[in-house]
């Protein structure tokens, strides 16, 4: 039981230590520009710049990203995400991720990269894009285009992305808000990381036509998806992953 405790205590005091960390980062500039992209009433409003001076401090300690996030601070849950390990993650660990996050910078990055960088990846992606709670669906759509971004294309399922392809074409414009963003960006990575789906990719992306979201209060804009994906074929960069989703 003294052992326990111990090893109880030094999570605590970690916690702690981070959460203060955190919050003599925070600058109300950034709180301002961070509010304007939804941020939550409880956050600092600290630079991921900064975030990841912490990060290299930490490094890797799944226990304590677990911490963060139920803190519930926006900072804090993305920094958590930053510190995890992937590989150690639950599906329920990631389910749970992906519903106590509405903040989309949180849900469709630090939690999404997590869950693409995994190997429950696209079982979850494609789980959460059937969910009825936008800031869940949004988590799914960025996970998979994660995932097709980071696993070489023998590792993935061509057939049921081309079949999200034709959902995209389908379903895109009269999805939600975010889900519009995020599933044009899972069009996109497809179209730049998959070189026997690109072609089709393009299509649709042409298909869907000019992509319309509301960005909030900021000077955010939709990328458009067939000059993206042309941008990065031109650069001779089709089909070249990424070895990290987390930024």
């Amino acid at each position: 039981m003294m052992i326990e405790i111990q090893i109880v205590g030094v999570l605590i005091v970690n916690l702690a230590e981070v959460m203060s960390e955190l919050e003599s980062m925070g600058s109300e500039q950034t709180r301002k520009i961070l509010s304007r992209h939804g941020a939550p009433a409880n956050f600092f409003g600290v630079k991921v710049g900064d975030m990841k001076k912490i990060v290299k401090k930490v490094k890797k300690d799944q226990a304590l990203a677990l911490q963060l996030f139920e803190t519930g601070n926006g900072d804090a849950m993305y920094l958590a995400a930053l510190i995890s390990d992937p590989q150690a993650f639950s599906e329920l660990e990631l389910d749970q991720w992906a519903h106590q996050s509405q903040w989309y910078m949180v849900t469709e990055y630090a939690v999404a990269g997590v869950a693409a960088e995994g190997p429950h990846g696209f079982e979850m992606g494609l789980k959460w894009i059937d969910s009825d709670k936008e800031h869940v669906a949004c988590a799914g759509w960025s996970t998979l285009a994660g995932v097709v971004a980071h696993l070489e294309d023998d590792q993935l399922d061509l057939a049921a992305i081309d079949g999200l392809l034709d959902r995209a074409q389908s379903s895109l414009q009269e999805s939600p808000n975010r889900v519009r963003y995020t599933m044009n960006g899972f069009v996109i990575s497809v179209g730049c990381y998959i070189e026997a789906l690109s072609k089709k990719a393009m299509a649709v992306a042409k298909h869907i036509g000019k992509v319309r979201v509301d960005m909030g209060e900021t000077a955010c804009k939709v990328p458009d998806a067939p000059a993206y994906i042309k941008k990065v074929i031109d650069m001779g960069r089709l089909g070249k992953k990424r070895k990290n989703i987390r930024c």
